[in-house]
């Protein structure tokens, strides 16, 4: 079964479309990560543990940033891909390595906002630099094994479609019994159980702010948008694509046949688009995590605007933070 019997993909707007999605996402994604960088190292330099996380999400981003070009590519040239296999099986190593990594730090980050607001007293002595550390290590190590071993067994042929004249990458129909297989797993283990631990961590959260007589309202009020924001970001970006993609692998199971005119290849072939550009939502990831992390923080916020300023400004600090913003650290550590 080739590609152009199962699902047409021929030359459309479509492909400038989502090529416009991914240039979009490399532009801001790597202006946001490179004007942030600064203050999450000042931060990190600290030994923040909020900096540390921050720091680990950003460089996941950049290197998926940097082979966003070769995505662009593809799309430019109407779905060929014309750069082998093993680049293929590489340009989605970073893709899907990077979302993963992205969704378990952000499940690291929630905890730790849970147990700051909920157990202050008991995890403040535990809360270092170290521990922060060894839960970024294991993270970057569990998600990249992991994708090592699937390109391993994969043998570059899953992911690369050569058959006939296609020249696909990430995009072979009829979808292999082990992909379905895998997207379950993926679906269950990298999307619902991380959904469900940052739904927990916010509504513990929130729960305890709410009851908090020592936080003023603007805290409250800061603590709640964080929240809901993280929620609604991970929703968007990486919501519509592992829906789909449970649903397309159910699909797979339930159906008998394959064949061109069968009702499986009628069903990829009517949700292509619809998988393709939730796919691109999921690269805008590396665009609002620094956005929605760094730009909450009061000492970021403060940072960054000295260092726009800097060129006006006469003190010998510089870009550096005041004594005032320092003080200001420990409150911030709610958010």
């Amino acid at each position: 079964m080739n590609n152009t019997t199962c699902v047409q993909i021929g030359d459309s707007i479509i492909s400038d479309f989502l090529m416009s999605v991914y240039i979009v996402a490399f532009i801001f994604g790597l202006i946001f990560n490179v004007l942030t960088l600064g203050p999450i190292w000042h931060q990190v330099r600290k030994e923040n543990v909020l900096g540390i996380f921050l720091l680990c999400l950003s460089v996941s981003d950049m290197l998926f940033i940097f082979t966003m070009p070769l995505w662009i590519n593809y799309y430019r040239q109407d779905h060929h891909w014309k750069l082998g296999a093993e680049i293929c099986s590489v340009a989605g190593f970073f893709y899907y390595s990077n979302m993963y990594i992205s969704i378990f730090l952000l499940c690291c980050i929630s905890v730790d906002r849970c147990l700051v607001v909920c157990y202050p007293l008991h995890f403040k002595a535990r809360r270092t630099a170290r521990y922060a550390w060894v839960q970024c290590l294991i993270v970057y190590v569990v998600v990249v094994v992991l994708h090592i071993m699937v390109l391993y067994h994969d043998n570059l042929t899953d992911a690369h479609d050569e058959n006939g004249q296609n020249d696909r990458c990430y995009e072979t129909f009829p979808m292999p019994r082990n992909v379905a297989i895998f997207n379950l797993v993926r679906v269950c283990l990298g999307f619902l159980l991380p959904l469900l631990v940052l739904v927990v961590s916010y509504w513990r959260v929130l729960a305890t702010v709410g009851q908090s007589p020592g936080l003023t309202a603007q805290m409250k009020r800061k603590v709640r948008l964080l929240s809901f924001g993280v929620i609604g970001i991970f929703s968007f970006c990486f919501a519509p694509y592992h829906i789909l993609l449970l649903i397309r692998s159910l699909v797979y199971f339930n159906s008998n046949n394959d064949l061109p005119e069968g009702d499986y290849c009628k069903f990829e072939d009517k949700v292509h688009f619809i998988f393709s550009f939730m796919l691109a939502l999921s690269s805008l990831n590396c665009v609002v995590d620094p956005v929605l992390y760094v730009l909450v923080s009061n000492v970021i916020q403060d940072k960054l605007k000295q260092c726009c300023r800097r060129s006006g400004d006469a003190k010998p600090e510089g870009c550096t933070l005041t004594t005032y913003n320092r003080r200001k650290t420990n409150s911030n550590n709610l958010i």
